[in-house]
């Protein structure tokens, strides 16, 4: 039987076929044995309107990725944004059977085993959409919720079916409040705190005024992006070296394990105003292209430090925003 869920829905227009959403999220049109296969796996039968939708384009990021919430969420006021629909596959990293799929959410970041995650969010992993089957059964039509891992997976409803879900998804502009939030996050560099952690690590050497440095360096890097964010761009990576530098001289760093647990509290999960609020593994990058280009070295008693000739190159470099 032919589903018609979508018959009257703009479907040519509802997908943003980006370089990243095609390399990433989009899978060939999946047969009926992939469904199968699929749904084997993870324990559910699919809902029709998500095949129907999967059939016509197999996932990606739609242009529509707001939907609104009657109450507020992390990440935003009073909507949810995704970043992509997971498509019914196993060889793109955020398809059902990916490698960053559903049963890796449950398995590997711990989210409620529930159902099926379907969506992703920006915050690279802390927030999924979820299908939910907990009432419905495994083979029922399952509701749609948001859940926040940030927040002890707390779930938020959405929708009650998928065809609601998708019909509901509306355009950011609508919640387009960035240049309000860059002026906040600005006035938060000049006046916030950094987190208590932080605080204590750059006490330890004040050679150079590494608060003022880091507010500095924060500015001109949201300026530029117009968000606080840390990825792969050079202002990050320079921030990278800051933060290890002041890890490194308060504590031991054992190994890459190690740099990671303690990284994240400066800035990137800071319990005060100054944070990203999340994080992508960029700076993980950053510590592996480091120890390849022998910046960084390993002592039997000190740990993982930068190299002294590296160290006066990075001192050399943030001269500059400590005015």
């Amino acid at each position: 039987m032919v589903q018609n869920t979508f018959s009257d829905f703009d479907v040519s227009g509802f997908w943003d076929d980006s370089a990243y959403s095609i390399e990433e999220y989009v899978e060939e049109t999946p047969t009926d044995a992939l469904i199968d296969s699929i749904e084997q796996e993870l324990g559910y039968k699919l809902p029709a309107s998500y095949i129907e939708l999967m059939k016509q384009h197999n996932g990606g990021t739609p242009v529509n990725c707001c939907f609104p919430v009657t109450e507020e969420t992390s990440g935003t006021e009073y909507h949810v944004e995704i970043s992509g629909i997971m498509g019914i596959g196993r060889s793109k990293t955020y398809s059902l059977g990916g490698s960053f799929g559903s049963r890796f959410m449950i398995d590997e970041w711990g989210y409620p085993d529930t159902g099926i995650y379907v969506c992703t969010c920006p915050s690279a992993g802390h927030e999924m959409i979820l299908l939910d089957y907990s009432i419905c059964g495994p083979k029922g039509e399952p509701q749609v919720f948001y859940v926040d891992q940030e927040r002890e997976y707390q779930k938020t409803f959405l929708a009650k079916d998928f065809e609601t879900f998708i019909r509901g998804l509306v355009h950011a502009d609508v919640y387009d409040t960035s240049a309000q939030d860059l002026i906040s996050t600005l006035e938060t560099f000049r006046t916030g705190n950094f987190s208590e952690v932080l605080q204590a690590y750059i006490k330890k050497d004040l050679s150079v005024n590494f608060d003022r440095v880091l507010r500095n360096l924060f500015t001109e890097l949201t300026t530029e992006k117009g968000y606080f964010a840390l990825h792969a761009d050079e202002l990050s990576y320079l921030s990278y070296d800051i933060q290890f530098y002041l890890l490194s001289i308060n504590r031991k760093i054992k190994s890459k394990e190690d740099f990671v647990k303690h990284y994240l509290p400066m800035v990137a999960m800071s319990d005060a105003g100054i944070t990203t609020g999340g994080y992508a593994n960029f700076f993980e990058d950053w510590f592996d292209e480091k120890i390849k280009s022998k910046e960084i070295t390993k002592g039997l008693l000190s740990g993982f430090l930068f190299t002294e000739i590296y160290k006066q190159k990075l001192f050399e470099r943030i001269k500059q925003y400590d005015k």
